[in-house]
């Protein structure tokens, strides 16, 4: 594996490609949605995707910003929109003057300070919503859903003429669902779980947990906006996920090690539910 393709996780119809490591890099891609989150240092695998949604601004998660834009506008790709904090985007915008000074071009971009609980457009048929983190700087966590229609209850026992009939009588036979496929939290406590609802509903959380031993305490992680496994253990029978991803592990830690603690750890009707996303050995 190398920076530049990431690492690849997939779950029903949730693939996701990216590298996450605490301090170093974090950037997690869902392609099919045409979205990504956080940009780390800028990396190759982000290049083609439009939507990038910056959960705060730490270097290891944002300091690739102007290089992605660079790199989009020199292989004439479309203006790529920035999704952040809205605390972010007058710094981010600065940061974009000094350089384009520096290169002596203007480039072509949009920063959105994003509002928690309000919905953002992606590619049909995926839409996103954010939800509030909490960290040491201003953050926020996104979820990707997927728009869907289906028969109602109603109707599903009718013949094929007999919902035809109904449609040109102008009756609206389906209904319009809206399905939380996958959570991105970035960095944050504990507290993210107590926000936006459907969250604990997402078929996939990806989530950080950055310690999971007693060399570091929850009160350790605490202290600079992070999560300790032992402080999620406890919350994990309140979700309903499919699938919870741990992400922005220390590089403290092997991943035999991280794999030798969770199964240790993780209550035995989690153990298939909780994963450590793809990282070096």
């Amino acid at each position: 594996m190398s920076l530049s393709g990431g690492y690849s996780w997939s779950h029903k119809n949730v693939r996701l490609v990216g590298y996450s490591m605490a301090g170093i890099t974090t950037s997690i891609a869902m392609p099919e949605a045409d979205v990504v989150f956080d940009v780390a240092q800028g990396l190759p695998f982000q290049m083609n995707i439009p939507n990038i949604c910056l959960t705060h601004g730490h270097m290891d998660h944002a300091s690739g910003v102007p290089y992605v834009i660079g790199q989009k506008s020199m292989q004439g790709q479309i203006q790529p929109n920035f999704y952040m904090p809205s605390a972010l985007v007058q710094p981010m915008r600065e940061m974009m003057r000094i350089w384009e000074r520096i290169e002596d071009h203007t480039y072509q971009y949009q920063f959105v300070g994003v509002e928690a609980g309000r919905s953002y457009p992606l590619k049909s048929p995926y839409f996103f919503r954010t939800f509030p983190t909490s960290h040491r700087v201003p953050s926020v966590g996104y979820t990707v859903f997927e728009k869907r229609k289906h028969l109602k209850d109603e109707y599903k026992n009718l013949t094929r003429d007999e919902l035809i009939e109904l449609r040109r009588q102008g009756v609206e036979l389906e209904e319009h669902i809206e399905d939380p496929l996958m959570s991105f939290t970035g960095d944050t406590r504990i507290e993210f779980l107590d926000g936006a609802p459907w969250v604990k509903k997402s078929k996939v959380l990806v989530t950080e947990v950055t310690f999971v031993d007693s060399a570091k305490s929850i009160e350790n992680a605490r202290e600079w906006g992070h999560l300790h496994l032992d402080e999620l253990l406890p919350r994990l029978d309140s979700l309903k996920c499919e699938k919870v991803v741990l992400i922005h592990i220390s590089a403290r830690y092997t991943t035999k090690k991280v794999l030798e603690i969770l199964d240790d750890k993780v209550p035995e009707h989690w153990k298939t539910k909780v994963e450590i996303f793809p990282r070096p050995i």
